[in-house]
Formats: structure tokens, C-alpha cells, sequence
């Protein structure tokens, strides 16, 4: 049995924001400069080594130089992050005893990938329904799934007994408004109940 607790559920990442035209022609900027400088480079070496006298077939020489720049570029995104700052005296909360909320955080940002959207789709059904809702219906599929070995969709008798009336009509049926922070706690509370 997994011992997965509603916190790791309640995890989650932002979405990616739909890609407009201005927001693709950024996305193709670095494919562009690699392209300008994998030429630029076998240029360079094509110049280089027919000026020592060596003959290189112009697609090996190409391959290559792809290959080492696409290796360099995975190195660079998989380089650990740079060490923290030494220790020293933090800027706010040492001495008057506030929590410092730093950007390493994890609870805050577990905290803000939930208070985000909720606080986004508070006043608007329909950010609500199609945001928040099919989130929660996750939750609760995955609890069933790894306490009762059931979906929502597998056994809806069975999942519907399990979940309760409210939260079932709660998960099925969009409500006509967003529900107040207070109906969510209580869908959260009978959530982990589950």
C-alpha cells in the first residue's frame, strides 16, 4: 500500500500559458543562432581544414558540429545549479522572529501552485470548472485508485459510495458559481477522508 498523503497530490506546476505569434517567434530565436552558429563554426572549419591541405566530406563535417553543439547544450541544462551564498546574516526575519519565505521554499511553492489558480478562478465559473475542478476530480481518482484500487470511471457505483453524495455531485455536476474557500476546504476535507 502506498503512503502517499493529500499533500504530494495537492503538488502541482503551472501550465504553460498559450503560445501566441510573438511567443513562437522568441521560441525559434535560439534555434535560429544555433543554426547561425553550427554554419558560422563549419565554415570556420571547412576554411581551416582545406587551408592545412585536408579534405572532410561537407555532411560529416556538418554532423559533427551538430552533435557537439547539441552536446554542449545538454550539458549546460543538466549542470547542477550554481552552490547557495555562503552563510551570513539573512536580510528579513532573523531577528524579529517572521518566517523568512525564501525562493527554495517548497511549501510555499506547493502553496502557490494551488493558491494561484484558485485565487484566479475565484470570481469566474468557468475558470473554475475548467481549471480547478478536473484537478480535484484528479485527487480524488487517484486516492480511490491507491486505496481502493478504483477510478471514478471504472466502478461509479463503487466510487460513488466511497466519495459521498456531496462530493460526487460536487465532482460530476459544475456548480452555477465558484465555490466559496470555505465549500473547498470542505471538499478537501472529505477528500482526505477518502
Amino acid at each position: 500500500m502506498s503512503s502517499t498523503s493529500i499533500d504530494d497530490l495537492l503538488a502541482f506546476e503551472e501550465e504553460a500559458a498559450p503560445v501566441g505569434p510573438q511567443e513562437r517567434g522568441s521560441r525559434a530565436r535560439p534555434v535560429l543562432r544555433s543554426l547561425a552558429v553550427a554554419a558560422a563554426v563549419v565554415a570556420v572549419l571547412l576554411v581551416g581544414l582545406r587551408a592545412v591541405g585536408l579534405q572532410v566530406s561537407l555532411p560529416v563535417l556538418i554532423a559533427g558540429v551538430l552533435a557537439v553543439l547539441a552536446v554542449r547544450r545538454v550539458t549546460t541544462l543538466l549542470a547542477p545549479p550554481p552552490p547557495p551564498p555562503p552563510a551570513g546574516r539573512m536580510a528579513t526575519g532573523e531577528e524579529d522572529g517572521s518566517y523568512h519565505w525564501g525562493s527554495r521554499d517548497a511549501l510555499r511553492a506547493a502553496i502557490n501552485g494551488w493558491e494561484r489558480p484558485l485565487d484566479w478562478s475565484s470570481g469566474n465559473r468557468e475558470r473554475f470548472t475548467e481549471r480547478i475542478l478536473p484537478r480535484l476530480g484528479e485527487l480524488a481518482d487517484e486516492r480511490l485508485r491507491q486505496r481502493h484500487g478504483l477510478t471514478r470511471d471504472s466502478d461509479p457505483t463503487r466510487a460513488r459510495a466511497l466519495l459521498g453524495d456531496q462530493l460526487w455531485s460536487f465532482l460530476a455536476t459544475p456548480s452555477r458559481r465558484p465555490p466559496s474557500p470555505r465549500d473547498v476546504a470542505a471538499i478537501v476535507a472529505e477528500l482526505e477522508k477518502i
